[in-house]
């Protein structure tokens, strides 16, 4: 076992995203947690990826592949074409990153907007398909002959590591692995992924399989009665949509952390980067309102992979810590406004500080 420092790359970001980056590492520090902890701050704001042309965030993501480990706020990705584009895809392929795991979970006094009561994870794809695919337009533009198109492609590498991926967390959970992509319209490309799964469920044959299609996977999460945990593997572009949705199935899509994952041959995580799934809120920006419950557990999130990164279990025990404080209080019903209650975003932080100390 090993007892050294955990060195977080955290990325800073834009409007509220950095609000509640700001407020949640308040209730992060070896103080509250017990655990040595260290922070290097990259600077990930629109302005400054505009000033520096992306490399901001290359650098970043060189930082986070030497320390293993990132937390990172949200930021703005402008719609213009031939701009800065999405840090986010730039940091998913600087770190090589192939899984992003998502998990929807009851929030304490919250009712759900669906009868569920089990988790439901998403193992998402981290590159290729629809982000970052070759992409243009033919004809006059604004003309009514005028075409747009893209050339989207998904490596088998990425497609093995989510599904292996999936089923391993499944067969953790005693969960049942369900859904998958449009297999059928689509049998040469999602196919693959398809390919994958069929494979994975063979190496585990003690794990419930259910392959759905990827229109009756949203169905049936809004009107079957699942009793197990459901671990969802999708393509990129999927996994995005269907993320957001579970999120906001369980009340919000600011209660739950993301995690984007490296995975070495063995499914060991070699980088892992937390953040919070949802983005900046604009509207809210500067009112103390917006909920970061989602970032206070992605920090949880981290401290759960910096145990495994580090060898050492007491980052597990303040990950766990954090993440009760931060449901605690939800329970509690210190909640911001999105959850039904009046909480401002510092009060929360403040109630889960207080737990902590005590």
């Amino acid at each position: 076992m090993t007892t050294s420092t955990a060195k977080i790359i955290v990325c800073d970001g834009d409007q509220t995203g950095q609000e509640l980056l700001t407020e949640a590492l308040r209730a992060m520090t070896p103080e509250l947690l017990g655990v040595p902890l260290e922070f290097v701050h990259y600077d990930l704001s629109l302005e400054k990826r505009r000033a520096t042309k992306n490399e901001i965030v290359r650098e970043a993501a060189a930082a986070m592949v030497e320390t293993g480990l990132g937390l990172k706020a949200a930021t703005v990705t402008p719609p213009e074409m031939g701009g800065v584009g999405s840090p986010n895809r730039l940091l998913r392929e600087g770190i090589g990153g192939s899984v992003i795991v998502r998990t929807g979970r009851r929030i304490p006094g919250v009712a759900p907007v669906v009868a569920t009561n089990k988790p439901i994870i998403v193992i998402r794809m981290a590159v290729g398909d629809a982000y970052g695919a070759d992409e243009g337009r033919d004809g006059i533009a604004g003309e009514f002959n005028e075409v747009a198109w893209r050339t989207e492609r998904i490596e088998r590498s990425v497609c093995r590591f989510v599904s292996e991926y999936a089923f391993k967390a499944a067969s953790q959970v005693d969960g049942m692995v369900y859904g998958g992509p449009k297999w059928t319209v689509s049998p040469t490309y999602e196919g693959m992924l398809k390919e994958e799964m069929d494979s994975a469920s063979l190496r585990y044959p003690g794990v419930a399989y259910r392959p759905t299609l990827i229109d009756a996977t949203y169905a049936g999460l809004l009107t079957d009665v699942h009793e197990q945990t459901l671990v969802i593997p999708a393509l990129n572009r999927d996994g995005d949509c269907l993320s957001d949705f579970v999120l906001a199935m369980f009340g919000s899509i600011a209660g739950a952390e993301s995690v984007l994952m490296s995975l070495d041959e063995n499914l060991h995580p070699q980088v892992a980067m937390a953040e919070a799934p949802h983005g900046t809120a604009p509207t809210l920006e500067g009112k103390n309102v917006a909920n970061p419950m989602a970032m206070l557990l992605a920090q949880a999130a981290l401290l759960d992979q910096a145990a495994l990164h580090l060898d050492y279990p007491a980052y597990r025990v303040a990950g766990e810590r954090l993440r009760s404080a931060t449901l605690a209080g939800a329970a509690a019903g210190i909640r911001t406004f999105d959850l039904g209650g009046e909480a401002t975003t510092s009060g929360v932080v403040d109630d889960v500080i207080a737990r902590l100390k005590s």
